[in-house]
Parts: structure tokens; C-alpha cells; sequence
């Protein structure tokens, strides 16, 4: 597994409040979604939202600085800022060796090897649509001084032992809603139904969520997952899913990230037609974060199938990491 980053879906965690006024996982972009629509049911009874969903998009999660005082971008602002990322792109992979970045330098560039998209969702300039600036609100105190901790430890310890490095590349998940987020490449889930339970198959790092439907309670708080505890029920035709009892994720970056053990993440399936879903996720954390904040991520059907993540079989990246910081260690007691 290569080292990996997540352009453009997270960026630093800076926001205003949150609204108030608006009740978490309910915000509905600005924009009209879809003509009138007949839900499809499954022979119980249940909305049928089942198939091979992808959610690529060029929309960031965050709104950029550049775009801070626009939601929306017309038609032509659009179509420029495909041009010019377009452009970005091929400048950067077209730069000398010695002037790419690593990861072009070892094929991990954004035209080979990422899924992602130049064209913004219905021209929306960020995925967040609480609060209503686009950006993420401030971490808490206590989370800026784990951040800022965690950040030192990159510096001074990237790679003493496996743990060091986060759980995405180490295989073992993107976390919640970690793995419900777009930005690079496996961005594909295979949604499942019976009775009395909902399942999800996520491609990235083979993450399966088993969500149960028939009301039971969550289990008991001392019970902590990587992707929590989800429990669903039905709104109409939205699939609402509530999750708690996280475990903590440590090393927060672009390709893994939820929320605190005490948090909790409510998600909202909706379809608005025959190949078209709106997902939304409201992530509420106050030890993390000083308000909540919801995205409203589109997804289009996709046929399938979701071939296998060989994650570990291919995890070349992490013991090389270790053995290049042992190299570096090396090198330094010489100079020493």
C-alpha cells in the first residue's frame, strides 16, 4: 500500500458557529434535487435504495478561502474551474522529476491513479452544508492540544512502530464517516437489504457495516468500534442511521477521521431517482469539534460488481516506511 493523501476533501479545520436553527441530518441543498420520484419497495415493504452506489465528485468537503463568500458558482465560474483543475493537474505531472512530488515520482498521480472528477455537484462549492460558511467548525480546546500533540509525534517519531502510523494505512479502516467520504480513489458501495437489517459494503478497506432496523438498543457504552455501533430505521423513504460507540481514532488525517468514543454520527439515505441518492451525514462530537456539521455527499448507481481491496496482501508501503525511518536513524547516529 502506498502512503496516501485525500486532495481535495479535507483541509484544515477552521469554521464559524454552526446555525442553530437548523436540526441536525434535515439541511437539504439550495439547489432542487429531482423531478417527482416513485420509491421503489422491496417485496417486505421496506424503500428499496439497494445496488452499487459511487460518490465521486470535484466538490471539497470545506469550501476553499479563494470561494469563502460563494455557495454556488454559475455555469461558466464551473466550467473554469474544470478547465483550471484540469490544467493544475497535467502542469504538475508534466514538471520534471526532480521537481514532482514523490508520489507522482512513483505513479501515484491524480490521473492514474485516483477516481475522482473535475465537475462540481450541481456547482456547489463545498460539501458542507452546516454551517452554512462551508467549513468545518473549530476543534475544541482539548481536541487542538490531541491534534497539535499528534502532529508533533509525525515529526519527531513518523514511524518507530506500526502504530505510529494511522489506522487507514495500516488496513484497518477509514472509520466513520471516514469511509462514506469521497476525495481518491474506491469510492464504491454495495448496499444490501433484508429484513430487519440493512448491509454496506464499502470498497475501500473492505469496511462491511451490518445495520440492524428492528429497534433494538445499542449495545452497552463500554463497547467500542472502529465504525461504531449503527442502528436504522425508516423516515418515509430516508434510511436514517445512528451510530455510537466509537473507538477513538488516533492519528486523524485526510484518509481516516471520526469522531471522539462520546460521539455520535447520524446518517440520511434518500433516493431522488432511479440512479441518483443523497447522503447525508451529520457528525455531533463536542469534545472534537465546537458544533456539529453536515455534508450532503450526491451518489449515482453504479453497475457493479466491487472487485476485492487486498489491502494487507499488498501492504508493501508500511514495512517499508518502518525500514526507511530505521534508515534514517542510521544515517543520522553516523553523522553524529
Amino acid at each position: 500500500m502506498y502512503g496516501r493523501v485525500w486532495p481535495p476533501i479535507v483541509v484544515p479545520f477552521v469554521a464559524m458557529l454552526l446555525l442553530p436553527a437548523v436540526a441536525i441530518g434535515q439541511t437539504r441543498p439550495a439547489q432542487s434535487r429531482t423531478a417527482k420520484f416513485e420509491q421503489s419497495r422491496t417485496p417486505w415493504g421496506d424503500p428499496d435504495i439497494q445496488g452499487t452506489w459511487n460518490n465521486v465528485t470535484a466538490t471539497p468537503l470545506q469550501r476553499s478561502d479563494q470561494l469563502k463568500d460563494k455557495a454556488l458558482l454559475t455555469d461558466e465560474e464551473a466550467a473554469s474551474f474544470e478547465r483550471e483543475r484540469l490544467e493544475r493537474q497535467a502542469e504538475g505531472e508534466a514538471k520534471p522529476i526532480r521537481e514532482q512530488t514523490p508520489g507522482q515520482r512513483t505513479g501515484y498521480a491524480a490521473s492514474i491513479w485516483f477516481e475522482t472528477s473535475s465537475k462540481l455537484s450541481e456547482n456547489r462549492t463545498s460539501l458542507l452544508v452546516q454551517p452554512a460558511d462551508g467549513r468545518l467548525p473549530p476543534l475544541t480546546p482539548e481536541a487542538q492540544k490531541i491534534a497539535d500533540r499528534q502532529a508533533q509525534s509525525r515529526k519527531t517519531s513518523p514511524a518507530d512502530k506500526p502504530e505510529d502510523r494511522g489506522p487507514y494505512e495500516r488496513c484497518i479502516t477509514r472509520g466513520l464517516p471516514g469511509a462514506m467520504m469521497p476525495g481518491f480513489y474506491n469510492h464504491n458501495y454495495q448496499i444490501l437489504q433484508i429484513p430487519g437489517y440493512v448491509v454496506m459494503m464499502v470498497e475501500m478497506i473492505h469496511d462491511v457495516r451490518i445495520i440492524p432496523m428492528d429497534g433494538r438498543s445499542h449495545v452497552g457504552s463500554a463497547i467500542k468500534q472502529w465504525l461504531g455501533d449503527s442502528r436504522g430505521h425508516w423516515e418515509g423513504t430516508t434510511l436514517v442511521i445512528e451510530t455510537t460507540n466509537f473507538r477513538d481514532i488516533e492519528q486523524r488525517n485526510g484518509g481516516a477521521f471520526g469522531p471522539s468514543e462520546s460521539g455520535k454520527v447520524v446518517e440520511r439515505f434518500t433516493r431522488m431517482s432511479a440512479d441518483a441518492m443523497d447522503y447525508q451525514v451529520t457528525v455531533d462530537d463536542r469534545v472534537w469539534y465546537t458544533q456539529s456539521w453536515t455534508a450532503s455527499i450526491p451518489m449515482r448507481k453504479v453497475e457493479g460488481p466491487i472487485y476485492e481491496y487486498a489491502c494487507h496482501e499488498g501492504n508493501y508501503g508500511l514495512p517499508n516506511i518502518l525500514a526507511g525511518h530505521r534508515q534514517e536513524e542510521r544515517e543520522a547516529a553516523q553523522k553524529r
